[in-house]
């Protein structure tokens, strides 16, 4: 297995009280897997991947529990130093947006040629050598010429993939896509998914997709995990999620999706209510309040993560597979 999170704990320590943004979650990842987490906004996503690579700003952030194995590894032991050389080598992360993720005073080839020389020792002309490959890698016209632009002068899915250059640059064996596509037009979208499935066969790397978008999520991933409230309520191979969501909550993200057999008349659903307050202690399945399935024992005791099918868990007392 490459990557085991095993309980993994994140909170926020404010004014205003204690933000539970992470619930003791635990999934896994194997070599050149996608593994897919959705949910909607506040639900923790990307806390979770961010506290991955200790990457929580503190204060107020803390990660207060729980073991982060890469290859056996716990990388809540290690100190900065180590972390640093795992970082954007080991394990690489594409941010969301890439204007404000890529150095605007900065040239893109030097951006890349740094993780280069650092990670790889690479001489100057090597790292410029390599870093031309990369932007011819993932699509981006006459790379050698683009090498002294700034980032203002590419277009947004431009810049995308100058992002998953600087991720793939040396040639990470886990890549953290922290939702790439959300601020790209849908064409664009689609080529930067198509992008991502190639590169991931070509570098036989494993993905964390973090999305809120399930129509990108089912043509990429291999394994979804559903997140709400900093909890994990779902985790099911992709078709079989698609196909048997067991989980309220699921069910209703599913139902709010478009589908191609709908005829006009057909209504999308939505899920009523608004997501819990994250601050305080943490009482009950937090999906309660918006579930038409809860009973007393949901208000008072939330459920753990169950397996009831082969690689199919779900964290309901009523889940909609019984």
């Amino acid at each position: 297995m490459l990557l085991e999170i095993k309980d993994l704990e994140t909170k926020f320590f404010t004014v205003d009280g204690v933000v539970n943004a992470v619930n003791r979650i635990s999934y896994a990842v194997d070599n050149r897997e996608c593994l897919a987490i959705v949910g909607e906004s506040g639900s923790g996503k990307t806390v979770g991947v961010l506290s991955i690579l200790r990457l929580i700003q503190s204060p107020p952030g803390r990660i207060v529990g729980g073991e982060i194995l890469f290859k056996g590894t716990d990388l809540l032991t290690l100190g900065d130093d180590e972390l640093r050389k795992i970082r954007g080598s080991a394990i690489s992360i594409i941010f969301q947006d890439p204007m404000t993720s890529l150095n605007p005073v900065m040239r893109i080839g030097r951006q890349i040629t740094e993780a280069l020389t650092f990670h790889q020792g690479l001489s100057r002309r090597q790292a410029r050598a390599r870093a031309t490959e990369l932007l011819a890698t993932v699509g981006i016209p006459e790379p050698a010429g683009r090498l002294d632009d700034y980032p203002h002068q590419f277009s947004g899915g431009m810049r995308q993939r100058v992002m998953i250059a600087l991720a793939l640059s040396c040639s990470p064996e886990l890549i953290i896509a922290d939702e790439p596509t959300t601020a790209l037009d849908v064409t664009i979208q689609a080529q930067i998914v198509e992008l991502v499935k190639r590169l991931q066969a070509d570098f036989n790397t494993a993905v964390i997709w973090i999305s809120h978008d399930l129509g990108v999520v089912a043509r990429l991933a291999d394994r979804v995990a559903v997140m709400y409230a900093g909890h994990i309520v779902e985790i099911a191979p992709v078709d079989e999620l698609y196909a048997r969501p067991a989980h309220p909550y699921t069910h209703g993200l599913l139902g709010s999706l478009p589908r191609l057999d709908a005829t006009s008349k057909t209504k999308l659903k939505a899920i009523g209510g608004l997501p819990p307050n994250l601050i305080g202690a943490d009482r009950g399945c937090p999906f309660v309040p918006r579930c038409g399935y809860a009973t007393d024992r949901c208000r008072s005791e939330n459920p753990a993560l169950v397996e009831i099918g082969p690689g199919h868990g779900v964290a309901c007392w009523n889940h909609l597979a019984s």
